[in-house]
Protein backbone atom coordinates (compact mmCIF):
# COMPACT_ATOMS: atom_id res chain seq x y z
CA UNK A 1 0.00 0.00 0.00
CA UNK A 2 2.84 2.66 -0.91
CA UNK A 3 2.34 5.28 -2.84
CA UNK A 4 -0.87 7.20 -3.10
CA UNK A 5 -3.79 5.94 -0.75
CA UNK A 6 -5.80 3.26 -2.23
CA UNK A 7 -3.63 2.30 -4.94
CA UNK A 8 -2.57 -0.96 -3.77
CA UNK A 9 0.10 -3.40 -5.16
CA UNK A 10 0.25 -6.92 -4.56
CA UNK A 11 4.01 -8.47 -3.84
CA UNK A 12 3.49 -12.63 -4.35
CA UNK A 13 6.48 -14.16 -2.70
CA UNK A 14 7.87 -17.36 -3.43
CA UNK A 15 10.16 -19.66 -1.07
CA UNK A 16 12.80 -19.19 -2.83
CA UNK A 17 12.64 -14.87 -1.60
CA UNK A 18 12.22 -14.04 -5.24
CA UNK A 19 9.39 -11.38 -5.18
CA UNK A 20 6.58 -10.83 -8.30
CA UNK A 21 5.46 -7.49 -8.08
CA UNK A 22 1.46 -7.09 -9.36
CA UNK A 23 -1.80 -4.64 -9.20
CA UNK A 24 -3.86 -5.80 -5.95
CA UNK A 25 -7.27 -6.49 -6.90
CA UNK A 26 -8.22 -3.12 -5.32
CA UNK A 27 -6.17 -1.31 -7.23
CA UNK A 28 -7.96 1.92 -9.71
CA UNK A 29 -6.69 0.49 -12.71
CA UNK A 30 -8.54 -3.00 -12.53
CA UNK A 31 -12.15 -1.12 -11.08
CA UNK A 32 -14.67 0.80 -13.17
CA UNK A 33 -13.73 -0.54 -16.75
CA UNK A 34 -10.69 1.02 -17.21
CA UNK A 35 -8.62 0.60 -20.32
CA UNK A 36 -5.10 0.97 -20.55
CA UNK A 37 -3.82 3.45 -23.15
CA UNK A 38 -0.02 3.40 -22.22
CA UNK A 39 2.48 1.19 -20.01
CA UNK A 40 5.91 3.10 -19.68
CA UNK A 41 9.03 1.63 -17.66
CA UNK A 42 11.14 4.82 -18.96
CA UNK A 43 11.25 6.63 -15.41
CA UNK A 44 13.56 8.97 -15.81
CA UNK A 45 15.59 10.74 -18.96
CA UNK A 46 18.47 8.55 -18.21
CA UNK A 47 16.52 5.59 -16.38
CA UNK A 48 14.71 3.09 -18.04
CA UNK A 49 13.61 -0.60 -16.10
CA UNK A 50 14.00 -2.17 -19.97
CA UNK A 51 17.48 -1.46 -19.93
CA UNK A 52 18.10 -3.72 -16.70
CA UNK A 53 20.21 -6.34 -17.65
CA UNK A 54 21.03 -9.70 -15.12
CA UNK A 55 23.69 -12.01 -15.15
CA UNK A 56 25.24 -15.23 -13.51
CA UNK A 57 23.73 -17.19 -10.36
CA UNK A 58 23.83 -13.95 -7.96
CA UNK A 59 22.16 -11.56 -10.57
CA UNK A 60 24.44 -9.61 -10.67
CA UNK A 61 24.24 -6.32 -12.88
CA UNK A 62 20.31 -5.64 -11.93
CA UNK A 63 18.97 -2.21 -11.13
CA UNK A 64 19.19 -1.97 -7.53
CA UNK A 65 15.99 -0.50 -5.79
CA UNK A 66 14.63 1.08 -3.18
CA UNK A 67 10.61 0.38 -1.82
CA UNK A 68 9.71 3.69 -3.38
CA UNK A 69 10.92 3.03 -6.67
CA UNK A 70 8.95 3.69 -9.74
CA UNK A 71 8.85 0.95 -11.51
CA UNK A 72 6.50 2.04 -14.68
CA UNK A 73 3.70 4.24 -15.53
CA UNK A 74 0.37 3.14 -16.59
CA UNK A 75 -1.45 5.88 -18.38
CA UNK A 76 -5.53 4.93 -18.62
CA UNK A 77 -7.41 6.47 -21.94
CA UNK A 78 -9.26 8.13 -19.62
CA UNK A 79 -5.23 10.52 -19.07
CA UNK A 80 -5.11 9.27 -15.65
CA UNK A 81 -1.68 8.04 -14.68
CA UNK A 82 -0.42 6.14 -12.22
CA UNK A 83 3.11 5.15 -10.70
CA UNK A 84 3.38 1.86 -9.65
CA UNK A 85 6.13 0.96 -7.46
CA UNK A 86 8.84 -1.60 -6.06
CA UNK A 87 7.51 -1.45 -2.76
CA UNK A 88 10.31 -3.39 -1.38
CA UNK A 89 14.05 -2.99 -1.39
CA UNK A 90 16.12 -5.84 -4.05
CA UNK A 91 17.47 -6.12 -7.30
CA UNK A 92 15.42 -5.80 -10.33
CA UNK A 93 15.51 -9.18 -12.35
CA UNK A 94 12.55 -8.21 -14.59
CA UNK A 95 9.79 -6.52 -15.89
CA UNK A 96 7.10 -7.70 -18.03
CA UNK A 97 7.68 -6.63 -21.89
CA UNK A 98 4.62 -8.65 -22.83
CA UNK A 99 1.92 -5.95 -21.14
CA UNK A 100 3.91 -3.27 -23.82
CA UNK A 101 2.55 -5.62 -26.45
CA UNK A 102 -0.56 -6.88 -24.73
CA UNK A 103 -1.80 -4.51 -21.92
CA UNK A 104 -5.30 -6.26 -21.77
CA UNK A 105 -3.08 -9.00 -19.80
CA UNK A 106 -2.58 -6.42 -17.11
CA UNK A 107 -6.43 -6.10 -16.61
CA UNK A 108 -7.09 -10.04 -17.33
CA UNK A 109 -4.68 -11.61 -15.41
CA UNK A 110 -2.93 -9.52 -13.25
CA UNK A 111 -1.87 -11.98 -11.03
CA UNK A 112 -0.46 -14.50 -13.70
CA UNK A 113 0.67 -12.70 -17.02
CA UNK A 114 0.10 -9.44 -16.67
CA UNK A 115 2.70 -8.99 -13.65
CA UNK A 116 4.44 -5.80 -13.38
CA UNK A 117 8.21 -6.79 -12.36
CA UNK A 118 9.83 -9.65 -10.34
CA UNK A 119 12.78 -8.26 -7.57
CA UNK A 120 15.27 -10.05 -5.77
CA UNK A 121 15.11 -8.85 -2.26
CA UNK A 122 18.50 -9.55 -0.25
CA UNK A 123 19.42 -12.55 1.71
CA UNK A 124 18.90 -10.73 5.25
CA UNK A 125 16.17 -8.88 4.48
CA UNK A 126 13.72 -11.15 3.11
CA UNK A 127 11.69 -12.09 6.15
CA UNK A 128 11.71 -8.65 7.51
CA UNK A 129 10.18 -8.20 3.88
CA UNK A 130 7.23 -10.99 4.36
CA UNK A 131 6.86 -9.61 7.73
CA UNK A 132 6.01 -6.65 6.59
CA UNK A 133 3.33 -7.90 4.32
CA UNK A 134 -0.38 -8.43 4.65
CA UNK A 135 -1.74 -10.95 4.30
CA UNK A 136 -4.60 -11.86 2.60
CA UNK A 137 -7.17 -12.05 5.65
CA UNK A 138 -5.10 -8.69 6.68
CA UNK A 139 -5.85 -6.98 3.41
CA UNK A 140 -9.18 -8.40 3.12
CA UNK A 141 -10.26 -6.67 6.63
CA UNK A 142 -8.62 -3.42 5.25
CA UNK A 143 -10.56 -3.47 1.98
CA UNK A 144 -13.48 -4.16 4.65
CA UNK A 145 -12.35 -0.99 6.57
CA UNK A 146 -12.16 1.22 3.47
CA UNK A 147 -15.42 -0.23 2.38
CA UNK A 148 -17.45 1.13 5.53
CA UNK A 149 -15.68 4.21 5.91
CA UNK A 150 -16.51 5.06 2.36
CA UNK A 151 -20.26 4.23 3.01
CA UNK A 152 -19.92 6.08 6.75
CA UNK A 153 -18.90 9.32 5.27
CA UNK A 154 -21.17 9.29 2.16
CA UNK A 155 -24.39 8.40 4.87
CA UNK A 156 -23.05 11.53 6.84
CA UNK A 157 -22.57 13.93 4.26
Amino acid sequence: MKGKSCEDHCILQHSNRICVITLAESHPILQNGHKIKNINYQISDCCSRLKNKVSGKSKRGGQFLTDFAPLCRITCTDEKEYTIFSCIRGRLLEVNEAILNEPDLLLEKPSTEGYIAVILPKFEESKSITDGLLTREQYEEVLNNRKQRKEHLETTS
